[in-house]
């Protein structure tokens, strides 16, 4: 999803066919897009319970299964942030449900290869729902739930990675809210080397963006934090285990703390040709059929396709070359990718947006871009072990706070706001019941919110998920299509097949909404995308018949609602 106009991206001329003509470009995005994937791999498997090489695996997999599979010319594949919560509460609740008696370390790799059984799994599952086509089932979901379901994920992962870029230990088991609670009295306890190393990485996360400068910009803010940090670690001896002094107050330097640092504070690499075993990790299906399992299951599943769908169409739409990619040929080689993956010991997979945009914004011309990408990682993890061990946690803390804040940040709170009042309270409710519950109960909730809105609304119950639209041509060029009772996210579908089916021999398309009593932000938001992709197609879709509607904020796509009454349903 994204604000950006797809209208607004420049004409280019066709490419040549075949990836050689175009293996300088490709070539040079896919080893800067590397340079951005590396630190993020490593930082997202420590967060979700996994080795840290595990991040690196899924990239490597990704890259090169899903260039070989799915014909998304754009996308880079691999783990994301918005996964970490899901695949963190599959490796704490199932290596404590499987293994409460065994020690911590065990615990925890028990829950690592219990979570891989699911995923496994969840894989299996994407490649049966993109043979049966269901990739347009990520067109039905409501966008705010959804909005909301990514913010309480960016606020989960600040909540538990501060305390990396600190130095501290989270309380084990507390919820998002607890950690943020406790945060202050986790400064107090921070340690001092470990602290700077975080806060020097934050810094450079946060303030690289502000600058001006073209040539600065072109750096990615994750290398420097990776050059800085390594020196910093250097500097401070983090390879071998000692303990230092440190005031234990700003002016009190004659009762100094004591603190230890280590190896621990350091990205735990194998050094893969020598010790291949300790390297991969296999799945135990044990869990699979659990009641526990189950729901994770189903997270992995939808959570994991609905998030590398949406990515994958907001690349689409800024490909210059207005390529259309076949979702669920996309969501086939998502699923492919993540079944060999999980098995291999790696994380869940999706199509990642912010390594996607740098992939274009660095002249990548096609999907060898995210092969190549994937074969610098595997490089890089095969020939230097020992430099990717100097990394600190802490900086890769820092890089995944930055991260939560994106997905987070005021602005999204801003423009929901904007949006209207009942968006909003959507937003808020989601937000709130995924920090209190998990996500699975929150977008459920969210989902609920929006469908109660539109029965209060005046929707008619059987309108709520089909829809009523009557076709009349005009002529050959042009049809109208006039949709009655409602347009919301829940009846979406089928609109949008109907719109699509006349499209294919006509040139211009006009929807009527007259006769609608709601038409919900999410279908506005849709209609206006619609809008965009005819445009590059030489086609048009007009929208008309909102004169009567009054719209629930000043937001060109919030909902709008009619005030007259609409013909009741006989």
């Amino acid at each position: 999803m994204t604000d950006r106009n797809p209208a607004a991206t420049p004409e280019r001329s066709p490419l040549a066919p075949g990836f050689l003509p175009h293996l300088r470009f490709d070539l040079i995005a896919g080893f800067l897009v590397f340079l951005i994937a590396m630190p993020l791999c490593l930082a997202i498997a420590r967060a979700s319970g996994f080795p840290p090489i595990a991040g690196i695996w899924t990239a490597v997999v990704g890259g090169i299964v899903c260039t070989l599979l799915s014909n998304s010319e754009l996308t880079i594949k691999g783990p994301a942030a918005g996964l970490i919560v899901i695949v963190y509460g599959a490796v704490t609740e199932l290596g404590n449900a499987y293994g409460a008696e065994l020690p911590e370390a065990e615990r925890a790799l028990l829950g690592y290869r219990l979570a891989l059984g699911i995923g496994v799994c969840a894989g299996i599952v994407q490649i049966v729902f993109g043979l049966v086509r269901a990739g347009r089932l990520v067109d039905w979901f409501p966008l705010t739930p959804v909005h909301g379901m990514l913010a309480s994920i960016g606020i989960t992962i600040i909540a538990k990675e501060c305390y990396q870029v600190l130095g501290a230990t989270a309380q084990s088991g507390a919820k998002p809210i607890e950690l943020l609670l406790q945060l202050p009295a986790a400064i107090l306890r921070m340690n001092p080397e470990i602290a700077v190393i975080g806060l020097v990485s934050l810094c450079v996360m946060f303030g690289l963006p502000l600058l001006r400068s073209p040539w600065i910009k072109r750096v990615p803010a994750q290398l420097i934090v990776l050059v800085i940090a390594v020196a910093l670690g250097l500097f401070f001896d983090l390879e071998h285990q000692h303990t230092y002094l440190f005031p234990s107050a700003f002016f009190d330097s004659e009762h100094p703390a004591v603190y230890e640092v280590g190896p621990r504070f350091l990205v735990e690499m194998p050094e893969v040709l020598k010790n291949p075993a300790a390297a991969f990790a296999f799945p135990d299906f044990r869990g699979v059929a659990t009641g526990l399992g189950v729901k994770y299951l189903i997270l992995f599943t939808l959570i994991g396709a609905l998030e590398s769908l949406l990515s994958a169409k907001a690349i689409e739409l800024l490909d210059p070359w207005k390529r259309k990619t076949n979702f669920d040929r996309d969501l086939l080689a998502v699923g492919v990718a993540n079944t060999l993956s999980t098995f291999l010991g790696g994380l869940p997979m999706i199509s990642e947006i912010v390594r996607s945009s740098a992939n274009i914004n660095n002249g990548a011309r096609t999907r060898m871009a995210n092969c190549y990408h994937g074969l610098f990682l595997l490089i890089f993890v095969l020939l230097v072990p020992n430099l990717i061990h100097q990394i600190p946690l802490a900086a890769l803390g820092a890089m995944l706070v930055y991260t939560g804040f994106r997905l987070a940040s005021p602005g999204e709170f801003l423009r929901t706001y904007r949006i209207g009042t009942e968006q909003f309270a959507v937003f808020l409710v989601t937000i709130v019941t995924t920090l209190a519950t998990d996500l699975l109960v929150g977008i459920a909730v969210g989902i609920g919110l929006e469908l109660a809105l539109q029965l209060w609304h005046g929707v008619p119950l059987r309108r709520l998920f089909i829809s009523d639209i009557e076709v009349l041509p005009e002529g050959e060029r042009v049809v109208i299509l006039t949709i009655k009772k409602a347009a919301v996210f829940s009846n979406w579908l089928g609109v949008r097949r109907v719109i699509l089916a006349e499209a294919k021999d006509r040139e211009e398309v006009i929807v009527d909404l007259s006769e609608t009593c709601l038409v919900d932000h999410s279908v506005m938001e849709k209609l206006h995308l619609l809008e965009h992709e005819f445009a590059r197609e030489g086609k048009q879709l007009t929208i008309k018949g909102l004169d009567e509607h009054v719209p629930q904020s000043t937001h060109p796509l919030a909902g709008r609602r009619r005030l007259a009454p609409v013909a009741q349903e006989s």
